[in-house]
């Protein structure tokens, strides 16, 4: 999570093909918040004689106020005519529909806000061991206390 800061060099990804018949997937999700500034920055790299191969890089980005921004610049070196290489970006915010049925439930804006970040990142928590993901939840806690003002 990108607080205040500014975040550049990292998320990074690099992922290069060598072999013929393999897939990738690269999923990189990016919280700014105070002003916080993320920066991408990957690359995939499908070499000469790696054929039949596909990678796919993913990038969302969730900004929680108006000074916050999450950039992108993938970086594609393909080698192969029938490479299939793609990149898609998403940035989003929190909606306020959201919010309102989550307290509309009971839960305070600073709670519906956390479960809403939690959410976000869950696909890439879910992969991590038990730990791991109980210690980033509580990191992401943390980060968002006092976040509401």
């Amino acid at each position: 999570m990108s607080s205040g800061a500014s975040w550049v060099g990292a998320p990074s990804a690099r992922a290069t093909e060598t072999i013929t018949s393999h897939d990738s997937k690269i999923v990189s999700k990016s919280i700014s918040k105070d002003g916080g500034i993320t920066t991408y920055r990957g690359l995939v790299r499908i070499e000469e004689g790696a054929t039949n191969c596909k990678s796919h890089v993913q990038c969302d980005a969730l900004i929680l106020d108006e000074q916050s921004e999450s950039k992108t610049f993938p970086y594609m070196e393909v080698g192969e005519r029938d490479a299939q290489v793609g990149h898609e970006a998403t940035v989003s915010k929190i909606a306020d529909e959201q919010l309102f049925y989550l307290m509309s439930r009971g839960l305070t804006q600073e709670q519906a806000m956390g479960m809403v970040v939690n959410g976000f990142i869950e696909p890439v928590t879910r992969t991590l061991p038990m730990e791991y993901a109980v210690e980033w939840s509580r990191l992401i806690e943390l980060q968002m206390e006092g976040s509401v003002g």
